[in-house]
């Protein structure tokens, strides 16, 4: 992860609540994240901590 990590950092996962999919799992401050919305309404952001964030991708790069 290249992006800055600070106390302002949120972790999220995006589904797609329709089909049951990840759509993506990523980081950002939390200024920008408030200001995006998602674009299909059966889209859905989780928040993760950084902890559980960490898990997600040790196991993706496992795999």
């Amino acid at each position: 992860m290249s992006k800055k990590v600070d106390r302002n950092t949120r972790f999220f996962i995006d589904l797609d609540l329709k089909t049951k999919k990840i759509l993506n799992w990523d980081c950002d401050q939390r200024e920008k994240l408030a200001e995006q919305k998602l674009k299909d309404p059966f889209h859905h952001r989780i928040y993760l901590t950084k902890g559980q964030y960490n898990k997600l991708e040790k196991k993706q790069s496992e795999l």
